[in-house]
């Protein structure tokens, strides 16, 4: 079975070329039906340029205030860009060469768009896809929105119709849960040599407004659950940890918290000099973890007097690989490769 790659060559923020966006897929097709692996995510910019394009995807074309898009032009430009596309193209290659089967990558807000790869699979003949959201807690504005961007692309036409079987949630899969586990580890052991001392821990994950969770939504459950069995994976004791949520939105009305900041401080006063954050409801690397941990949080633990480390990104751990691949065979029936 052979996989294809197709990319074109731009460049980044600073000039420098990288792949632009990827499509993977399998040519050849085994068993009597087609089936394949869908990976939904986020997208990003591929250029400071196209930030105001991308800020309309996500508002789904209300105004963006001019001092908002500044901003977020002014953030990717200190990361040089958001390597959230590559990665997740990364993920689902790894993830096509576990499964020996076809893995596809469609985002909601940017190139390629799931529109886009819902009519390349059913280009390919796919009849069957089970959709896996690279957000592994069900909110409503996220994995919410991306079923929905899914149900859009019903629209276009398809013969025969493709059959997905759209996964809610992973937050709790026991691959995920080691995966965290062992990327928290060494960041610990690491931040806690450098300081010589048993450094608390923040785990985050992107907040939402509150009105969401006051509707019913179950991300805020899932997220402190996800932190907890981490937690216990990695054999943290309940005063070790603390749990907050970050990246608050820019737009009115109240997010989730507690605040990663305000948790810094509460930590500072009860006499700790620093501090080890671990995502736990992001896979990889992007602007909320590039900018808002690496720069902002940074710089906001140091004018409080304290040190901030954080624990790596998952991007292409065979953990995660293995979390992915048992989801699919689990919904799809694909084979074990041995």
């Amino acid at each position: 079975m052979k996989s294809i790659e197709c990319a074109a060559v731009t460049s980044d923020f600073r000039g420098r070329e990288r792949p632009r966006h990827t499509q993977i897929w399998s040519i050849e097709l085994s068993g009597p039906e087609k089936n394949a692996v869908l990976l939904l995510a986020h997208g990003s910019p591929e250029s400071v340029d196209d930030i105001p394009e991308f800020l309309g995807r996500i508002t789904g074309g209300r105004p963006v205030p001019p001092g908002v898009i500044e901003e977020v032009k002014r953030r990717y430009e200190l990361i040089g860009r958001s390597p959230l596309t590559e990665l997740t193209l990364r993920q689902g290659r790894l993830l096509a060469d576990e499964l020996r089967s076809p893995v596809y990558v469609g985002m909601r807000n940017w190139k390629p768009y799931i529109a886009e790869t819902l009519r390349t699979m059913n280009s390919d003949g796919i009849v069957r896809a089970v959709a896996i959201c690279m957000a592994p807690q069900n909110s409503r504005t996220s994995v919410g929105l991306y079923r929905a961007a899914l149900n859009l692309g019903e629209d276009a036409e398809r013969h025969p119709p493709l059959a997905v079987d759209f996964v809610e949630s992973w937050h709790d899969h026991p691959f995920l849960i080691k995966a965290f586990a062992e990327k928290f580890r060494a960041g610990w052991q690491h931040a806690c040599k450098q300081m010589s001392a048993r450094l608390p821990v923040i785990f985050t994950a992107h907040s939402v407004p509150q009105r969401t969770v006051a509707e019913g939504d179950p991300y805020e459950d899932q997220t402190k659950e996800t932190a907890s069995l981490v937690a216990r994976e990695a054999s943290l004791a309940s005063g070790d940890w603390n749990f907050a949520f970050q990246s608050q939105g820019m737009s009115g009305g109240a997010w989730l918290g507690p605040t990663v900041e305000s948790t810094i401080l509460e930590l500072k006063e009860k006499g700790h000099a620093g501090v080890l954050l671990q995502p736990i409801g992001f896979l990889c690397d992007h602007v909320e973890i590039l900018y808002d941990i690496d720069i902002a949080l940074k710089q906001f633990a140091e004018k409080q007097g304290m040190r901030l480390w954080r624990a790596h990104s998952l991007n292409d751990s065979p953990l995660l690989t293995a979390a992915l691949a048992d989801l699919s065979r689990s919904r799809i029936g694909l084979p074990i490769v041995k």
